[in-house]
């Protein structure tokens, strides 16, 4: 025999492997309220786009490698209409009705039950059927070959991207829980901050991060950042292949994704000592100080841009009084300056949800140009980046970065920062660390 056999191709094999299977729990994996959420903004969609059919695509796993792939995760839209983290799925609205379509398990009794690697009952675990997933969601599923083309033009991506900056309450609540979930996972990996600084580093601590998130929840959000000394400064740092210096700052950037495909985004910076040098406590102290007047410009009715502009004016001062700025602090302000930027050139907040960037398709005028309204969340996340090549920096500040990472819900009064078991002051964290 030259080959092995295709057992697929084997009749008595076929007839043999229909036989003798129970029925497994085929209880499609749907987070409660999710449903009544979807349904709630379908209901919205239809109301901005009146008379208009959208058909929106669960999306693939993309390919590793040859045969492999990552991980699947469903296109936010899609999920935000449907509640559904099914691969290769699409949804079609048409008014105020929906219907998913999905591709269809094999089952016992068909070929692909054993040899499918994709859909196969065999080769995946229970798969609930299309039966199942329709009383789950309560909207009608039909097979994944009766669907529509899928066409997604950018207004579409756009009116949803402006929808979704609005978090109803189920939404608030999944963030909430991304958010406590997060938490968790700074404290996991404080714990292993004596291992790491023995040899094993800043990928031991990323892993026990990726570890707690996976645990709790389908993994983290984005990548997650774990940088020491030199690399503290580096904006995403993910990499994560260094030591961990007892001596340096630890900058943590970290979130981790709930069941519900939310995800929260958090940041501290520690000395991995457990006590700030100076240099390092005034680099935090200033930081924080731009923290703190950022998180007063978050309410309702103001721009957007309010805090960022804030927290700048703390930054650009301080660098000045620190004899950092070649400029007039006005002058570092004004839009044909920026000298500040230097040290500090990516943004300072953004838009979370299903996205750890949210709602990014969104119009300017509708995102930096607009007005915070309540059911908004976000993040407010200043820094201070001082790399070690950096020559016009005072060699005790080179190598330190340090940024401050909230998430905030915008209310109808004022924000609330739903990071707020974490400390934002120096003499906080070390006491923190300690706990």
């Amino acid at each position: 025999m030259s080959k092995l056999p295709r057992l697929a191709e084997i009749p008595a094999f076929n007839a043999y492997m229909g036989q003798g299977w129970g029925t497994p729990d085929r209880t499609p994996p749907v987070v409660p309220g999710a449903p009544e959420a979807a349904a709630a903004h379908r209901a919205r969609l239809a109301a901005a786009l009146p008379g208009r059919d959208v058909t929106i695509a669960a999306g693939h796993a993309p390919v590793r490698s040859n045969d492999t792939s990552y991980d699947f995760r469903p296109d936010s839209d899609f999920y935000w209409l449907t509640g559904c983290p099914v691969e290769g799925g699409v949804v079609v609205l048409r008014g105020g009705d929906a219907t998913l379509y999905l591709p269809p398990p094999a089952y016992p009794g068909e070929p692909g039950f054993f040899s499918d690697g994709t859909y196969g009952e065999l080769w995946v675990g229970a798969a609930p059927g299309l039966a199942d997933w329709s009383a789950a969601l309560g909207i009608e599923v039909r097979p994944l070959d009766e669907a529509p083309s899928v066409e997604n033009p950018e207004e579409l991506r756009r009116v949803l991207a402006e929808l979704r900056m609005i978090k109803d309450g189920w939404e608030v609540e999944r963030l909430r829980e991304a958010v406590d979930r997060t938490v968790e996972g700074f404290a996991a990996v404080l714990a292993e901050i004596p291992a790491a600084v023995e040899g094993r580093g800043e990928r031991w601590l990323q892993g026990t991060f990726d570890r707690h998130a996976r645990t709790y929840g389908n993994g983290p959000g984005y990548a997650s950042i774990v940088g020491s000394g030199k690399h503290a400064p580096t904006l995403h740092w993910v990499r994560c292949d260094g030591p961990v210096l007892p001596d340096e700052l630890l900058l943590l950037d970290l979130g981790v994704e709930v069941r519900s495909h939310y995800t929260a985004d958090v940041t501290r910076t520690f000395p991995a000592s457990g006590r700030f040098s100076p240099a390092q406590r005034q680099v935090h102290d200033l930081v924080e100080k731009a923290h703190r007047a950022a998180l007063a410009q978050v309410a309702p009715g103001r721009r957007f841009t309010d805090f960022h502009h804030a927290a700048m004016e703390v930054i650009a001062r301080g660098l000045h009084d620190w004899g950092l700025l070649p400029v007039s602090v006005d002058e570092a302000l004004s839009e044909h300056g920026q000298h500040h930027r230097r040290y500090l050139v990516c943004g300072i907040g953004h838009h979370l949800g299903l996205d750890v960037h949210d709602c990014a398709q969104s119009r300017p005028e509708a995102y930096q140009g607009a007005l915070m309204a309540p059911g908004m969340v976000l993040t407010v996340e200043p820094g201070l980046y001082f790399h070690a090549h950096d020559l016009t920096v005072p060699p005790e500040l080179r190598g330190i970065g340090v940024r401050i990472e909230d998430d905030l819900l915008v209310t109808e009064d004022g924000a609330e920062v739903l990071s707020a078991e974490l400390p934002l002051d120096a003499d906080g964290l070390e006491r923190w660390m300690l706990r």
